[in-house]
């Protein structure tokens, strides 16, 4: 894994972090649905979300970097070559965005985050569906909840929610064939992290 690799359009990635030091991102509840806010305004535009969980001092994404003409960019990132220079540019702003404001809350200065932000890139079905079950029962890993279902903050609830989201929820169902399998799998699973590198994970 290149920690300083480009993401490339219309490939999937699993996104993660943590504080750097491994300080906490998320102190109160209202922070976690900031970077929430955040995320939806730098990352919704430019990328497809299918799992995410965040954590007292990390987080999780599953997402699809949507190709050049997918895409809503209301930040005016020109990317002619294909490099991948601005949607790389769009999580840096999310970071640097959240960091700012937290910095400015509890009196602090310095980065949040550690540099580079880690990111792999997935092209393997069984590696897709091992990882939304690691992403929803990464807090009952931790000791945060008994089940996937009762921790507030991850997509888990979002997709078995009828409400409207920017999730992709169908496809995600669709990778499990249907919505009994996919709490059939998070239920059996709740320590699971999988295999194929899925231990080696932050933290």
């Amino acid at each position: 894994m290149n920690q300083h690799e480009l993401l490339v359009r219309g490939s999937y990635y699993h996104v993660y972090n943590r504080g750097i030091n491994s300080c906490k991102l998320f102190q109160e509840e209202d922070n976690y649905g900031y970077f929430l806010e955040l995320y939806d305004k730098h990352i919704s535009p430019i990328a497809d979300t299918y799992a995410w969980v965040l954590m007292p001092n990390h987080f999780h994404l599953l997402v699809r970097i949507r190709e050049f003409a997918e895409m809503r960019n209301p930040q005016g990132f020109e990317d002619p070559g294909g490099s991948g220079r601005a949607t790389h540019q769009n999580f840096s702003n999310l970071f640097n965005a959240y960091t700012k404001a937290i910095n400015k809350l509890y009196h602090r200065t310095g980065s949040l985050f550690e540099h580079p932000f880690h990111r792999k890139r997935i092209t393997d079905l069984d590696y897709f569906k091992n990882l939304v079950i690691f992403i929803h029962n990464n807090p009952v890993y931790h000791g945060y909840a008994k089940h996937a279902m009762d921790y507030p903050w991850s997509s888990y609830l979002r997709r078995i929610s009828l409400n409207r989201t920017n999730l992709k929820k169908n496809q995600v169902l669709a990778w499990f064939d249907n919505e009994a399998n996919f709490k059939y799998l998070h239920a059996q699973r709740p320590g699971y992290f999988g295999k194929d590198d899925l231990s080696d994970v932050l933290p």
